[in-house]
């Protein structure tokens, strides 16, 4: 049936969803409320206030919040898997910056981001935080594409004007300055459902002239910023020579006054060796990890200690990290997420106990979903996020929990089938 976001309706079905970072509650064959977009609850026996709205019967079906990835690149969507042998730095050098430079090409970009927003809106994504490229029209061509698929979504226009290649490195910190302003402007008022966000590449690709300047923008137009931190070693050290004054790489955000605030919170990617002043910064601005756990190990960079950060109460998510992260469904995101976890526990500090499904659903749901407000559960006054999941094609002779299905479905997630997807109380996917 059509639906808009404003109608009232009932899923049916086995529902899961956590309501904290340990608790994943789940219901077999109950019902999930949706009014004005806002999830009312889940009920095993349906309320008789709500006995006249329409319920849409999926069966067994699984009924899921709907997922936020925090980081990823939709220019590099189409190198995904190539060029994987290298480091990060390398990787960007070889590989990223060439790609990117590519999307000058507007009936090229055109193409390409037609295929990450399809592939994008038909995955367990219902909200996620973009990189572009430098290019204006190229990012407002993306910007585009995803506001048609529904999904709730920040894109940032990249800056960077230094350490590049030439045809990815704006001339100095004013052109790239001016370059954004403009992509502002061209998009003032344009979008329902996307939202331009500050995008420094990281500090290597940004002059100080230019990360301050970003910082001033931020700050007076009230908009957020994105950008990567502490996931290389190399790196680490790079802009500690590049900005001696910092006392670690977040501080150096922290000095051109790019991290913002809780009420313009950040997203930090990555965060893999951050100290615990670094740590204790990223806190105190209401920074949001996205932990990358996919391109992490692909790039060999290493094992963040998400556990510990989950226990000193910091604001985490996932992020599938597209291209270094090899796919956008983030339940290969929750996959590597506890993998990551198991060999951290087993071969750095086994003080530090594995995550658990509960631990990583909620970080791909609530944890993420909560940079977009109220997001990510079932609970009464959360947007209606939800994906519907038939997981019956995977054999079982076991009659498994639907805790246990939630489990399967992250390790085996290419054998389940998204048979429908909401956003807001508006069906995006059927």
């Amino acid at each position: 049936m059509p639906m808009n976001e404003h109608e009232n309706f009932i899923l049916q079905g086995d529902v899961a969803f956590n309501v904290d970072k340990d608790t994943l509650q789940t219901f077999r064959r109950s019902y999930v409320v949706c009014e004005d977009g806002k999830c009312s609850g889940v009920f095993p026996v349906l309320p008789e206030k709500y006995k006249d709205l329409p319920i849409i019967d999926h069966g067994s079906q699984l009924i899921i919040p709907g997922m936020t990835d925090l980081h990823m690149h939709a220019a590099q969507y189409p190198l995904r898997g190539i060029g994987m042998d290298k480091e990060q730095l390398d990787w960007l050098k070889s590989y990223t910056f060439e790609e990117e430079a590519r999307y000058e090409d507007l009936e090229l970009a055109k193409k390409a981001y037609e295929s990450f927003a399809y592939n994008l809106r038909r995955s367990y994504t219902t909200r996620a935080v973009i990189y572009g490229t430098i290019h204006n029209d190229a990012t407002i061509i993306l910007m585009d594409e995803l506001e048609s698929t529904g999904l709730e979504t920040y894109v940032g226009r990249i800056n960077m004007d230094r350490n590049s290649v030439e045809a990815l490195q704006e001339e100095n910190a004013e052109v790239s300055l001016e370059g954004t302003k403009a992509w502002l402007s061209a998009i003032e008022g344009k979008y329902e459902n996307t939202r331009a966000i500050i995008t420094p590449r990281f500090i290597p690709a940004c002059s100080d002239e230019l990360m301050k300047g970003l910082g001033e923008l931020a700050r007076e137009r009230g908009m957020r910023m994105q950008s990567q931190l502490s996931e290389n070693l190399d790196e680490i050290r790079w802009v500690k020579q590049l900005v001696p004054d910092s006392t670690c790489y977040g501080n150096a955000y922290e000095l051109f006054g790019t991290l913002g605030d809780e009420s313009r919170p950040s997203v930090m990617a990555h965060c893999i060796y951050s100290s615990d002043e670094e740590l204790e910064i990223l806190k105190k601005h209401g920074a949001y990890i996205a932990h990358c756990a996919d391109s992490n190990i692909n790039m060999a960079s290493g094992i963040a200690p998400i556990h510990k950060y989950m226990d000193l109460d910091l604001k985490i998510g996932l992020g599938t990290d597209v291209a270094a992260g090899t796919a956008v469904n983030m339940t290969q995101s929750i996959l590597r997420t506890l993998q990551a976890s198991k060999m951290y526990y087993r071969l750095v500090d086994d003080s530090v106990k594995p995550l658990t499904i509960e631990n990583v659903f909620y970080l791909a749901t609530m944890g993420g979903g909560e940079y977009f407000g109220k997001v990510g559960s079932f609970l009464p006054g959360y947007d209606f996020d939800a994906v519907v999941v038939d997981d019956s094609t995977i054999f079982s002779m076991r009659n498994l929990s639907v805790r246990e299905r939630i489990e399967r479905m992250c390790y085996n997630d290419t054998e389940c089938v998204i048979t429908g997807k909401f956003v807001k109380g508006k069906r995006i996917r059927r």
